[in-house]
């Protein structure tokens, strides 16, 4: 470190991470270095994501990300539209949320499966969110939407291989697990965004700008947003924005009430 400061000399360290995902080693080392950048990825999925967790010298909030091809890491400048590109038909338990990753919104693709469950305890699979969440969600769906959904296996995947955490993809979940069983498909054109409450409110979400302009950028007609949200936006958009209340309105405007 000494002798990298005293020459102006660039000195990129390259370790191993444990299990926990924590820099294996003494913890001296991140103290010590400016910019702590963490490459992560799915070892079935050829996508990586190139996080910074500490930088003395700017922001933290940025991702990198790059697909992995026989001429090593390429950069893939626009997420959304690779994460988004095999939707060709419009299948019942498909819709599109837009996440963010830092400061840049990403639109993924998600998908559920609801099956008549077998044995008597129904199965909830959980791939790309958190499990709690789900059933959380499900259990807003059966009391407040009237979605039955005690007898059934409910499966969830964000396709991609990502990790989606934020509640701004609450509502996408909620309307694609009931698209699936009711066997209505979702409108190929429209993304869903919103937050679900236990009272079934459907509740404001932040960076809805940068949200609703990667859709729009994508070629999409329309969306629902929280209608808290709606009432705060100030640009004009290309988009058909519908703000709802709550889960049940939700349902109503896309054909499932």
């Amino acid at each position: 470190m000494r002798v990298c400061k005293s020459r102006g000399i660039t000195t990129i360290i390259i370790g191993h991470v444990t299990k926990d995902g924590n820099i294996a080693g003494p913890r001296v080392l991140e103290h010590m270095v400016d910019t702590v950048l963490y490459l992560e990825g799915e070892r079935y999925f050829s996508y990586r994501i190139l996080r910074g967790v500490k930088n003395r010298f700017g922001s933290t909030n940025e991702i990198g990300m790059f697909e992995m091809k026989d001429k090593g890491m390429c950069e893939i400048t626009n997420p959304s539209d690779i994460l988004i590109s095999e939707r060709e038909d419009n299948p019942a338990g498909s819709c599109i949320v837009a996440t963010m990753e830092g400061t840049r919104p990403l639109l993924v693709e998600l998908q559920a499966l609801t099956a008549a469950t077998v044995f008597g305890y129904p199965k909830r699979t959980a791939n790309g969110i958190d499990y709690n969440r789900l059933s959380l969600l499900l259990a807003v769906l059966e009391k407040k939407a009237g979605v039955m959904l005690g007898s059934q296996d409910v499966y969830i995947n964000v396709v991609g291989g990502l990790k989606v955490n934020e509640p701004a993809v609450d509502l996408g979940v909620s309307l694609v697990t009931a698209s699936s069983f009711k066997n209505i498909p979702i409108p190929k054109d429209m993304i869903i965004l919103g937050e679900v409450g236990l009272t079934g409110e459907v509740r404001r979400i932040n960076l809805i700008e940068k949200r609703l302009k990667e859709a729009e950028k994508l070629g999409f007609k329309s969306c629902i947003i929280p209608e808290s949200n709606k009432k705060d936006l100030k640009d004009n958009y290309k988009l058909d924005i519908i703000g709802i209340k709550d889960i049940n309105e939700a349902l109503k405007k896309i054909g499932m009430r």
